[in-house]
C-alpha cells in the first residue's frame, strides 16, 4: 500500500496523506496532468471516474464523474489554482452536479499536490484544508481518507508498464477490506476480444470452465441491465464433485470497459454478491479486474476457500488460448 501516512490536524483544520511510489516524480505528474491516467485511479474500486472536462491551466477546471457499481454518481470538480510542473500543483475539489456546478450544503477543499524525488522513487504528499471542523469531520465520515488510501493503491499501479506489472503473476487475489475482494489477472489478448469472451455463448463455453473435468452445461448470456444471466456446471466422468451454478441480474453494462453484475448460487436464497469487472488494455494485452462485494466477512472468507481463485487461474489460461483461434 503506498500510503506511509495519514495525519488530521482539527486544530489547523487540514489533512495530510503522505505515499511513495516507486516511480520517477515525472511518471507520478503525468499521471496527474492526464485525464485518462487519472480515470483509472481517482475514485474507490468499484467507483471509477470518468472526466467530462479539462483545462489543465490556472484557472481552468476539470470536471469528472464517479459511476457506483449499482448506478449511483457523484460529480466533482476542480479548479487549479496552481501548477508548478513537475512538481507541485493546487485546486479547489467540490461536489459538483452534472454541469460541473458546485453544490450547496457540501463543503469545498483546497487541495494542494507535493511531488518530490527519493531514493526509491518520489514521495507524494496531498494537503487538504477545511472550512471548518464541521466540514473536516464531514468528509471524514463520507469515507474520504479510506477512498484516497484505496486510489494511491490503484495509482501504484498506473504508474508501472501493465505487462512489468502483472504478466507472469497468474490470478492474484486482494483482501480490499472485511467485504470487499480484487481479483486482477492479466490477459495476453486485446479487449474487444476478452469482452466477446465474456459475452458471447459459443466462445464462454469454451474457457469459463474451471479446473480441468467440468463441462459448462447450461450458458445463458445478459447484456442489457435488468436482465437475467445463468450459468451451470457439471463434472466430466470419474471427476468428483457435484453440479452447481449460478444466476442474478445485469446492473450496468459501458462495453467494452466495464460491466456489473449481481450473481447467487442456484437454488438457494443467497447469499449475493456483486460483481464488478472491468478491463483495461494496454500493448495488446487486458488487465481483467473483478472487484466483488460480499455480504459479509463469513461469506467472503467460506467463498474463498472452495479454491475459487484456483478454478478462474484455470480459466484465465485456457481463456488466452481460446482468443488465439478468434
Amino acid at each position: 500500500m503506498p500510503v506511509t501516512d495519514v495525519i488530521t490536524d482539527t486544530e489547523n483544520l487540514t489533512m495530510t496523506v503522505v505515499a511513495d511510489f516507486a516511480a520517477p516524480v515525472e511518471r507520478v505528474w503525468s499521471a496527474y496532468s492526464d485525464p485518462r491516467q487519472l480515470e483509472r485511479f481517482w475514485g474507490p474500486p468499484g467507483w471509477p471516474a470518468t472526466f467530462t472536462s479539462w483545462d489543465h491551466s490556472v484557472g481552468g477546471r476539470a470536471n469528472y464523474t464517479m459511476n457506483g457499481p449499482r448506478g449511483e454518481s457523484s460529480s466533482g470538480s476542480w479548479e487549479f489554482l496552481a501548477i508548478e510542473a513537475p512538481s507541485r500543483f493546487e485546486v479547489i475539489d467540490a461536489f459538483a452536479d452534472e454541469d460541473g456546478e458546485p453544490l450547496e450544503n457540501f463543503p469545498a477543499t483546497r487541495m494542494t499536490f507535493d511531488f518530490e524525488p527519493t531514493a526509491d522513487g518520489s514521495r507524494m504528499v496531498t494537503k487538504s484544508y477545511f472550512p471548518s471542523v464541521e466540514a473536516l469531520e464531514q468528509l471524514v465520515g463520507m469515507g474520504m481518507v479510506e477512498g484516497l488510501k484505496m486510489a494511491m493503491a490503484q495509482l501504484d499501479i498506473v504508474l508501472q508498464d501493465l505487462r512489468e506489472f502483472a504478466q507472469g503473476k497468474g490470478t492474484e487475489v486482494e483482501l480490499l477490506d472485511d467485504t470487499h475482494v480484487r481479483i486482477t489477472r492479466l490477459v495476453d489478448g486485446p479487449r474487444d476480444l476478452v469482452w466477446r469472451a465474456y459475452n458471447e455463448e459459443e466462445l464462454m463455453r469454451q474457457w469459463m470452465l474451471g479446473p480441468d473435468g467440468w463441462e459448462m452445461t447450461e450458458c445463458v448470456i445478459a447484456t442489457t441491465p435488468g436482465d437475467t444471466h445463468r450459468t451451470s456446471w457439471a463434472p466430466v466422468g470419474d471427476t468428483e464433485g457435484e453440479a452447481f451454478g449460478f444466476e442474478g441480474e445485469v446492473l450496468l453494462v459501458d462495453a467494452p470497459r466495464r460491466a456489473v453484475t449481481t450473481e447467487r448460487m442456484i437454488g438457494t436464497d443467497g447469499p449475493e454478491t456483486l460483481n464488478d469487472l472491468n478491463l483495461y488494455e494496454e500493448d495488446g494485452a487486458t488487465l481483467v479486474t473483478l472487484l466483488i462485494e460480499y455480504p459479509d466477512k463469513e461469506t467472503r472468507d467460506m467463498i474463498l476457500a472452495t479454491g475459487m481463485a484456483e478454478g478462474m487461474e484455470a480459466s484465465y489460461a485456457r481463456l488466452e488460448s481460446t482468443l488465439l483461434k478468434v
